[in-house]
């Protein structure tokens, strides 16, 4: 059996500050510009503009059409009601193909951004090392998946409803702040022999109207942004606990654990359900206060008008015309009210995501106050350690020689006691973990593969699981006899249908496939960590003759317990516990720009 996972390679979260509203959409914003998409983003918001442009027009004549209209009633003259609903039909008919083509505008502008901030979002995760790193990193690290798949597509989802309408509120508040204040110009409150004229009247009102009603609506909406922040992660870590239980259905029905699966699951649930009743006592909350300004709205624009009304200034059309223009402003003004859950929403999913691209940017410059390893080239083609220290919050990992050189077409066998920070070693090398101290001379010309203790299968055929990138493809002859030399000769058949390649073999035939995509690929410098430990004997023995046959000329370091073939590693170096140097001090991580990891394990998904 391997060895257990160094506690020193991993992480747990440590303090963590939120990054600001304006780090936020300044975030997302680097994002837009750099994607290749951005033109296409510009030209439909322009396209969009304009049509809600167009609509505002309209709504004004609409608007005006009421006086005549209304008038005709009045008077009961059937010639001009008949006019009116021909004029109508042809404003209501333009508006109908414009709202169409807004909605169709709405659809792709919320396409492209998804694809803008998903390609984004899944570019800065796979730079080199970078979802190691902050898989490492603590709680921002944790749930990857969600930030870049509901996360973003919500998010975009969100922000083409919430921009649309507050452009659309916007440009009909200017088109018809105008209309409602030429038409409550005239208005004068006759008040026991007194005459009073307030300019702008109905503007004013509709103002304070508003404004008192946005006040409280934000007052009781706002704590919806935390809600709603920590129900996303709740509903990550369900998500998750599922996606573990069935991968590992197998071992769960072995071990008889379902009833422990099940409890865990639960648990998750409730956390799900608890932050929803938190969300729903917000809700509420929140709709006393809009649901009472929206009856009260009914009534509002002709309470306002009436006195002016029943006083005989204006005719019955002019009050329909008045309220009508008052209702649009009215209806500009409340977007805020109406979309307070909304905005809350947006708040939150804005924070995760762009939180997430914010540590993602910065997890390649992470605690510069500690010292790195230095790497650099060797001109002679050999791989070098020296005074290599690497730094952990566990203590110090470094070679019992402080020089060390090993020459192309070396075998070495590098060994240490269980806890020794093998694996660490390993990923020093590898570049994935530079704290410390000391000097990695890497063969210059020469790109080492590293073996790490679980393989990797990418999702596709078996032919393209074993195909080496980048060089002239192998014939089936080639992969035939790999196949048969490490023991899955059975595969030969299969190179070219897909699987999930981890779940059809076993540990030890994924690890033995491991190796016979090393002899395809090549390499003139290979690094293992752990992966032959696992082997019994006879595939142990398979993937050496192998190697002996098909790599003679490669240099082979591996790290593990040492009982190995002592032939084949004629070189033995040892990984010991620098007891004497300081550890790695834990760092503060924030919301946006990762530390190094402290101590204690992380649980990449729960």
């Amino acid at each position: 059996m391997a060895d257990q996972p160094d506690k020193s390679a991993t992480a747990q979260p440590g303090t963590v500050e939120a990054s600001s509203l304006r780090d936020q959409v300044a975030t997302i914003k680097r994002a837009l510009v750099g994607s290749p998409v951005r033109k296409w983003l510009v030209w439909t918001s322009v396209g969009i503009m304009a049509v809600i442009v167009a609509t505002s027009i309209g709504q004004v004549l609409l608007n005006r059409w009421n006086q005549p209209f209304y008038d005709a009633l009045a008077r009961r003259d059937m010639a001009a009601f008949l006019h009116q609903l021909m004029i109508f039909a042809v404003i209501a008919g333009t508006l109908l193909l414009l709202n169409i083509a807004q909605t169709w505008l709405n659809q792709m502008i919320r396409l492209k951004l998804r694809e803008a901030l998903t390609l984004d979002l899944i570019d800065q995760w796979m730079r080199p090392a970078r979802a190691f790193r902050l898989a490492n990193a603590g709680a921002i690290g944790v749930n990857p998946d969600q930030r870049m798949q509901q996360d973003a597509a919500h998010l975009s989802d969100l922000s083409t409803d919430l921009g649309v309408g507050l452009l659309q509120s916007f440009i009909l508040l200017v088109s018809f702040v105008g209309v409602l204040w030429q038409l409550s110009s005239g208005f004068v409150f006759h008040i026991n022999g007194w005459s009073l004229a307030i300019p702008g009247y109905m503007v004013w009102a509709a103002f304070l109207y508003a404004g008192i009603a946005s006040w409280l609506s934000w007052l009781v909406g706002r704590p919806l942004i935390r809600l709603n922040s920590d129900r996303y992660t709740r509903e990550a870590e369900l998500r998750s606990s599922m996606v573990r239980v069935n991968e590992n259905v197998d071992a769960i029905a072995l071990y008889h654990g379902e009833a422990d699966a099940k409890r865990r699951l639960e648990i998750d649930l409730g956390t799900v359900l608890g932050a929803m009743r938190n969300i729903y006592k917000a809700q509420i909350n929140l709709s006393w206060v809009t649901d009472t300004y929206g009856w009260i709205t009914v009534v509002a624009p002709i309470l306002v008008a009436s006195p002016v009304y029943f006083s005989g200034d204006i005719s019955f059309g002019g009050l329909m015309m008045a309220v009508g223009a008052f209702n649009q402003v009215h209806s500009s003004l409340r977007w805020f009210i109406n979309n307070i859950g909304g905005i809350a929403d947006w708040r939150a999913t804005l924070m995760r995501v762009a939180d997430f691209r914010i540590a993602l940017d910065e997890t390649d410059v992470l605690h510069d106050k500690e010292k790195r390893i230095e790497f650099g080239d060797n001109a002679n083609g050999s791989l070098t350690f020296e005074k290599l220290q690497v730094a952990s919050p566990e203590g110090c990992t470094k070679l019992s020689d402080s020089h060390v050189e090993i020459h192309p077409g070396e075998r070495v066998m590098i060994t240490g006691d269980p806890g020794a920070g093998k694996t660490l070693f390993f990923r020093a090398i590898a570049g994935l973990w530079p704290w410390g101290s000391g000097r990695i001379g890497l063969p210059a010309g020469e790109t080492p593969i590293f073996v790490p203790r679980v393989p990797y299968f990418p999702a596709g055929t078996l032919r393209e699981v074993l195909h080496p990138n980048g060089s002239a493809p192998a014939g089936d002859a080639d992969f035939g006899a790999v196949l048969a030399e490490v023991g899955l000769e059975r595969l030969s058949s299969s190179l070219d249908r897909s699987a999930r390649w981890e779940r059809e073999l076993n540990d030890d035939e994924q690890r033995s496939l491991a190796f016979a995509r090393l002899a395809l690929r090549q390499p003139k410098w290979v690094i293992i960590d752990e992966a032959m430990d696992a082997f019994d004997g006879p595939s142990l023995r398979r993937v050496l003759s192998m190697l002996e046959k098909r790599l003679p000329e490669t240099a082979i370091l591996n790290i593990g317990r040492g009982l190995h073939n002592g032939h084949f590693f004629p070189r033995a170096l040892n990984i010991v516990k620098d007891t004497g140097a300081a550890p790695l001090k834990p760092a503060r991580v924030r919301t946006g720009a990762i530390d190094p990891p402290p101590k204690a394990a992380v649980r990449r998904k729960k």
